[in-house]
């Protein structure tokens, strides 16, 4: 269950906020609690025991770490804590993967498993790890509830995509939080938006990138390889970010403040700048609990680049078990090198317009190697961009497909942001939320595409 499913939206979603709010506040936790577990078995029934389990065991690490006073004791049950979080996520993502290298390298024979990857086990795994590392770390105390701390991993709103949030971001109101009608409204608006964002835009984006993988790459003309470029580009702009502000909306009428997860990264004029403003919270993960714990900058150079390496193998590795994934983010590891080297100077002396169109291209050029399913995909595919191929592909479609290219441009900057601040209270935008949620609703009625990217991940 999505949350841009007519499911969700007009059955689970009443019901649930109609229990919340007339439950006693003591009991709201246990109610988030219970409702995740229900929300989860919808799209995964299988796995609920696993993730329950998880939950369990690692309040009770956290239990045993927080309550040893010897050093020993407390690095012994950590290392076993991460071991436990690790091995369960390589067995499911990685293990076939891991084992399909080691045949293609040696020649072996050995079976590779068939394994479903659970729903979100890459986002609730490292909200469970920075829970576990802040405790061992003695940051914060551990959770003496585990309601509380089954709330606070299986929170529904961020519990299949994040945003990934910190402990110490939702711990006082975890314990004590008053839910506001001005919290319902706000929450509200940014889930509509969200919703607007996922089904108008991101979903229209995807059938013209399908339209691509239909004709095929090998087929395809120079537009309409730049075409497809720029749709998967917006597709997973707005699916993911629409997501994200649903999740943060459903927060928001829940009582907590969600850390927001994208600040309009299209606008960004550096790969650098790109990453403090797409998924933000998964950069700030990599950022605290993998590239200052191995030095940071803090060594010299040449440790500095070792350290950038590990963060970027493991960001594309954590995408995906493929090796294009792996390549994806070794390619963002070569930019941030060259913008550290000299490009980044470069820009800085360059109009902002320069940047903006630098980093839109290599931006583009790396969604195209996160889509396509392989290496070799994806050099037919920007060969198609970089050299003259005529065709006839979906052509008689192009004025409606500039209108949404030039919808997603326009949507992709602060500008309706700014409008919705400015109206937020008044009939105009209230209009406009209405007119966007009965389309949204009109949409999903008429169409069965409503896929959502990050759940493979």
């Amino acid at each position: 269950m999505v949350f841009s499913s007519l499911e969700f939206i007009f059955r689970f979603l009443p019901v649930f906020m109609l229990v919340y709010y007339l439950v006693p506040r003591a009991w709201k936790n246990a109610v988030i609690l219970l409702g995740s577990i229900v929300f989860y078995a919808f799209g995964e029934p299988k796995y609920v025991l696993l993730i329950v389990a998880s939950v369990a065991v690692n309040f009770f690490l956290a239990k045993i770490m927080a309550a040893s006073r010897r050093r020993v004791v407390r690095g012994f049950v950590f290392a076993v804590d991460i071991i436990f979080n690790v091995a369960v996520l390589v067995i499911f993502k990685y293990l076939a993967f891991i084992i399909t290298n080691i045949n293609g390298c040696l020649g072996t024979a050995y079976t590779v498993p068939e394994l479903t990857l659970p729903l979100g086990i890459s986002f609730y795994t490292f909200q469970i790890l920075s829970y576990e590392i802040d405790v061992y770390k003695r940051r914060i105390p551990y959770d003496r509830s585990l309601i509380d701390l089954g709330a606070y991993i299986l929170m529904f709103p961020q519990l299949i995509a994040g945003p990934i949030v910190n402990y110490t971001e939702v711990s006082l109101d975890m314990k004590s939080r008053i839910v506001r009608l001005t919290d319902v409204e706000d929450g509200l608006r940014s889930f509509i938006i969200g919703l607007s964002m996922k089904v108008l835009l991101a979903n229209n984006f995807g059938t013209i990138w399908d339209n691509v993988g239909t004709a095929g790459y090998d087929n395809i003309s120079t537009v309409f390889a730049w075409i497809g470029a720029l749709a998967y580009t917006f597709q997973i702009y707005f699916d993911f970010a629409g997501y994200s502000l649903m999740a943060i909306g459903l927060g928001r009428m829940l009582g907590f403040k969600l850390p927001d997860n994208f600040r309009h990264p299209y606008m960004a004029v550096s790969i650098r700048d790109f990453w403090d403003r797409w998924h933000i919270t998964l950069t700030r993960w990599f950022r605290e609990y993998v590239y200052i714990p191995l030095g940071g900058n803090r060594k010299g150079t040449v440790r500095t680049y070792v350290n950038l390496f590990a963060v970027w193998f493991i960001t594309g590795l954590w995408h995906g078990a493929e090796w294009s994934f792996i390549l994806w983010g070794l390619y963002y590891f070569c930019l941030v090198v060259l913008e550290r080297l000299f490009v980044g100077r470069l820009l800085k002396k360059l109009p902002r317009l320069v940047g903006r169109i630098y980093t839109l291209l290599a931006v583009m050029l790396g969604w195209v190697l996160f889509a396509t399913e392989s290496i070799s995909d994806t050099l037919v595919y920007i060969t198609k961009m970089f050299t003259i191929n005529t065709g006839n592909d979906y052509m008689e479609q192009l004025p409606a497909v500039i209108m949404m290219i030039v919808a997603g441009a326009f949507f992709s900057t602060p500008l309706f942001e700014r409008f919705m601040k400015r109206h937020s209270k008044d009939v105009i935008g209230i209009a406009a939320l209405f007119v966007l949620f009965w389309a949204c609703v009109a949409a999903l009625v008429d169409t069965l595409y409503n896929p959502f990217l990050y759940f493979r991940f």
